[in-house]
């Protein structure tokens, strides 16, 4: 009878320590846990994705909440996208105003959901004059949305987001570390290649100046010694008066080429180009191939500059 009442006992204490390790914990940044297949990850925009699969490979399932051709600034998540939100385990934010304004809503959906900041410890710049992100999203955004989100766009920048990602990809799989710190070397490699052969593109360029309709480019254009003019304001169509004023500018200063990009109208952007007797060259910020846009871009604006 004694060994029966032992034996329940030990049952018992057994069902219990199952039972606790099946019980999923608060996603503390330190903790790490068991897994069973890739780490579930959501990201903002598509370049974040690039960063996350070279560091992370197949153990990370990456799903973007801002589809291809949206506009990131006035992004409103869809009922699905929240759904597929409510089963991720990491999403890493880039400093977009949308992210603040619905964040609240993203951890009531998940409440076990672990929100990396990729923008944390980088000097933000203020967004271009007349631009803001304030009436964006439906609601008032607080003072983060007068910094310019736009911090991906910087080679420098992002050897900064890349470490963050392998930090976060090693406190939750640790059994993975040395593959996420020899791929981490490798995208820094390739990120180095990429800013030697940006700063050589631009290097004999006499003019540092170059029109731009969204002001998207104020990380690269300070990294490489450049000023970026943009012709947005407010983050609305340019007024007649501003439009006049523009061109006025870029006839005076001897811009022939203005830069759009495909997520936008391209209307006013066209209007100047004509009255400059230039033209609309596209170039996208949320192109999915991080590394090869960037360079992309770079002989683009070159271009520009001649």
């Amino acid at each position: 009878m004694a060994i029966s009442r032992s034996w329940h006992a030990l049952l018992c204490a057994l069902v219990l320590v199952a039972l606790a390790a099946g019980c999923r914990t608060s996603d503390a940044p330190g903790r790490s846990e068991a897994l069973d297949g890739p780490l579930q990850v959501m990201v903002s925009i598509a370049p974040q994705r690039y960063l996350l699969e070279r560091i992370g490979e197949e153990h990370v399932q990456v799903t973007v909440l801002v589809p291809a051709g949206a506009d990131p600034h006035t992004f409103e998540p869809s009922p699905a996208q929240m759904r597929a939100l409510s089963a991720a385990q990491l999403y890493f934010t880039v400093g977009e105003s949308f992210e603040q304004v619905w964040m609240d809503r993203f951890l009531s959906a998940n409440p076990q959901l672990h929100v990396v900041d990729t923008a944390a410890g980088i000097e933000r710049l203020p967004m271009a004059a007349g631009h803001s992100h304030d009436d964006e999203g439906g609601e008032t955004a607080d003072d983060e949305a007068t910094l310019d989100p736009h911090i991906w766009l910087s080679p420098r920048i992002v050897r900064t987001q890349a470490s963050t990602v392998r930090n976060a990809l090693v406190s939750r799989d640790p059994a993975h570390a040395a593959r996420y710190d020899e791929n981490l070397a490798a995208l820094l490699a390739d990120i180095d290649a990429l800013d030697a052969d940006i700063r050589a593109m631009l290097r004999d360029k006499a003019r540092r100046e170059f029109l731009v309709f969204h002001p998207s480019w104020a990380y690269f254009a300070e990294d490489y010694g450049l000023e970026q003019v943009a012709v947005e304001v407010g983050g609305q169509e340019p007024s007649a008066a501003e439009l006049a004023a523009v061109i006025t500018l870029a006839r005076e200063r001897g811009i022939r080429v203005v830069l759009a990009q495909p997520e936008f109208s391209t209307t006013a952007a066209g209007t100047i180009a004509r009255e400059i007797d230039g033209e609309v060259l596209l170039v996208s910020p949320l192109a999915p191939d991080w590394l090869e846009n960037m360079r992309r871009v770079a002989a683009t604006i070159a271009q520009a500059l001649e």
